[in-house]
């Protein structure tokens, strides 16, 4: 499955203050992202966030259309309350407000993917 990853900076010295944030994160009930195109299954299978000193990272496993992810994330309630949440630790603002910010925000964030290997998932049935 792919990953992305999108990077946030942030104020040196608040990283005790962002991992309580993300500690308290609220997950979507569901891993489907609605993308209105039935030929194309969008989902969030995991994600993941490091942090070192000043920068912060989000790891996020998918399948489908990245942007679909993003647009999807934008509206998502738990997501809109780490962003509002984080906004006073980020060292370069993020314009999140809107859907439109926000996937433009994570694209300008996302990191360039040089390598990524994986082994097949197999599903286990008794």
């Amino acid at each position: 499955m792919p990953l992305a990853a999108i990077t946030y900076d942030i104020k040196p010295g608040h990283e005790d203050d962002v991992a309580e944030i993300f500690g308290g994160f609220r997950r979507v009930g569901s891993a489907a992202v609605p993308t209105g195109d039935a030929e194309v299954a969008t989902r969030i299978l995991a994600t993941g966030v490091f942090i070192r000193d000043d920068l912060l990272v989000r790891f996020i496993e998918y399948e489908g259309d990245l942007d679909a992810v993003a647009r999807h994330m934008a509206t998502q309630p738990g997501v809109r309350e780490v962003e509002r949440k984080l906004a006073p630790y980020l060292s370069k603002p993020r314009d999140t407000g809107t859907v439109e910010g926000f996937v433009a925000t994570f694209r300008r964030s996302l990191l360039r993917c040089v390598s990524q290997i994986s082994v097949p998932r197999v599903s286990h049935v008794d």
